[in-house]
């Protein structure tokens, strides 16, 4: 059922924001307002009684673990990204694993032909259809230019009453970042980061929804895949990431993993910005670890719809002169 305001019997006033009206992509699932509250909508219908979750995650995931007091336990990744699965999980408890940067699709078969328990964390993942009868939460922030929002798979009937989001005041970012650039709105997106915290189960809000529906998402999918598809010929000899194939449609970024703990800040000299997955993860493990491994020299190169293959060609360049021993 359609949130659009525009719907209500109102006739004439002034125009609203006009945005292009197609089909969301995952028009059937539930729509809710942020990815950490759709684990939170699970764990209420499920009522799980514990929760396993990898050290390899970002710490917001344990907001709706922790206010509804749920036991949690951490489990370590291998060199593969694949689950370390040296425990039993009980009947009533439940396994969240990651599929990695949407790279991780033959593990995830595996593990649900196993697991009767599980929910797959697909934030990473948004162009990846849920398995039938799996539980499989997903971002749209990761993917697009939206303040929030969240879709939700899930295998039983079972609906929670809520109220609808408003997003109104949590988009001036995304409305400043065309006017004035992306550096100059950044402190405006960590203030609506901030706003995000703690926030109630809500329904995915009318404009999070409305500009979701305008968005040609065959050609995010192709520019992403070129993207990703030119990184790897070019950098798969330098990356200590073994990746998946075949490649999986519309990856998050290109995961590079190298040695270096200098690489990035050299590419921020070039105006090349890659996160890091996660800060928190060094709290939660030791140096021997590879999550710790991983949070400290993992590079995410963007790969997204805004950038083309020239702009590939740059950050390769840059990435490799970033490799070059310094000279003093």
């Amino acid at each position: 059922m359609s949130l659009y305001l525009e719907n209500s019997n109102t006739i004439g006033g002034y125009f609203q924001l006009q945005l292009a009206s197609r089909e969301e992509y995952h028009p059937s699932l539930i729509k809710l307002n942020t990815t950490r509250n759709a684990l939170e909508y699970i764990l209420k219908v499920k009522q799980y009684t514990k929760i396993y979750i990898p050290y390899f995650t970002c710490n917001v995931m344990l907001e709706p673990i922790l206010r509804m007091n749920i036991p949690y336990s951490f489990y370590s990744i291998n060199s593969q990204l694949d689950p370390i699965l040296d425990f039993e999980i009980g009947e009533t408890e439940c396994l969240l694993y990651t599929n990695y940067f949407g790279l991780k699709n033959i593990m995830v078969n595996q593990l649900c032909k196993t697991i009767k328990n599980i929910v797959i964390d697909n934030a990473q993942a948004f162009f990846i259809t849920p398995l039938p009868g799996i539980d499989t939460i997903y971002s749209c922030r990761k993917f697009f230019g939206v303040a929030d929002g969240a879709y939700l798979a899930l295998n039983t009937n079972k609906r929670l009453s809520l109220p609808t989001d408003v997003s109104a005041n949590r988009i001036m970012h995304l409305i400043e970042s065309i006017d004035v650039g992306k550096e100059q709105a950044f402190s405006i997106y960590k203030e609506n980061e901030k706003r995000l915290e703690n926030q109630a189960i809500k329904y995915m809000s009318a404009i999070t929804q409305k500009i979701l529906s305008g968005i040609d998402y065959q050609s995010c999918i192709n520019s992403r895949n070129d993207n990703f598809n030119f990184l790897h010929e070019n950098l798969t000899e330098l990356n200590e990431l073994t990746l998946e194939t075949p490649i999986a449609k519309g990856p998050l970024v290109y995961p590079f993993l190298i040695q270096n703990a200098d690489v990035k800040r050299r590419l921020v000299a070039d105006k090349i910005f890659t996160p890091t997955y996660w800060p928190n993860v060094f709290d939660w493990t030791t140096p021997k670890m590879f999550e710790n491994y991983l949070t400290k020299y993992l590079v995410p190169l963007p790969i997204d719809h805004r950038y083309t293959l020239s702009d590939m060609k740059v950050i390769t360049k840059s990435l490799k002169k970033a490799l070059l021993p310094k000279k003093y």
